[in-house]
């Protein structure tokens, strides 16, 4: 069963009746679990293993620390059996920061087959299908991760765009952190120019991505066209990676999750800060 919002790429997302029906199947993907170990001990989807990447977060994108950052992160990946010949879905609570993470990674890394379960354990619940308590320990695989350069913004990418035409940024964060009023970092505020769209803004009441439609005036409304090349960033690219997906989902060709995003951005002080104003 196909996900159909009227989205370009629907194939990003699986539901969870597509889920349970290949659960046990020689086609079944690799399942990956981002939620708390808690939750994952509490219950979780049949066959998934757990992989909390929450922790994990870069603040320096100069070349020596993205490369030993990704390759830990790639590791981690190869440790739960992800390689590029099976598909992999991930999942959290909901269609959440988490999940969409991982997902990016797995897109970064140039991975084939990587899904979002739409709506998370949430939907797979409502849905009525039986979770599991039992844990069994992951197969690694020998999967050495690429990474595609056009999926990713350093502080230099996105320092050298600024103000360049046919450029979108998007800062996906809290509207007080956007303002300023919410300092996490050495410096409040935000990327000179960029629009603000809060992530929690993809999602319906349910947990679940909002139809194509719904998300495509969102962004159209803001002047995040798809004729543009968006970057995207928040705290430490959790929430980045979110609207990152949800732009995936509707087509966008040219999209950067800028992985140090504030965090790093907010402490160097030789990169430009904006403080603005809330709306009327």
């Amino acid at each position: 069963m196909t996900i159909d919002k009227g989205y370009e790429n629907p194939h990003l997302l699986i539901s969870a009746a597509e889920l349970a029906d290949s659960i046990g199947t020689a086609s079944a993907p690799v399942l990956l679990d981002l939620r708390p170990s808690e939750q994952f001990a509490a219950g979780h989807i049949p066959g998934a293993v757990h992989l909390d990447l929450y922790g994990l977060s870069l603040i320096d994108t100069n070349p020596a620390p993205l490369a030993a950052f990704s390759w830990m992160i790639g590791h981690l990946l190869a440790s739960r059996g992800v390689e590029p010949t099976r598909p992999v879905v991930v999942y959290d609570e909901q269609s959440g920061i988490r999940a969409a993470r991982a997902f990016w990674f797995l897109e970064y890394f140039g991975h084939p087959q990587a899904r979002v379960l739409d709506g998370g354990f949430g939907a797979w619940q409502r849905a009525g299908h039986a979770s599991s308590l039992d844990c069994a320990p992951p197969q690694a695989s020998r999967w050495t991760v690429g990474a595609d350069p056009e999926r990713l913004a350093t502080w230099r990418d996105l320092r050298d765009r600024l103000g360049t035409p046919g450029v979108a940024v998007l800062d996906t964060r809290s509207e007080g952190e956007y303002l300023g009023s919410s300092v996490r970092a050495k410096r409040g505020g935000a990327v000179p120019g960029a629009v603000h769209i809060e992530w929690t803004r993809n999602l319906d009441d349910t947990g679940v991505f909002k139809s194509a439609e719904q998300l495509t005036e969102m962004y159209r409304a803001a002047g995040v066209t798809r004729d543009k090349e968006v970057v995207t960033y928040c705290q430490g690219g959790y929430r980045a990676a979110h609207s990152y997906l949800a732009l995936r989902l509707i087509g966008y060709p040219r999209l950067r999750n800028y992985i140090g995003s504030w965090k790093e951005w907010g402490d160097r002080e030789d990169l430009p800060v904006e403080s603005p104003r809330a709306a009327e």
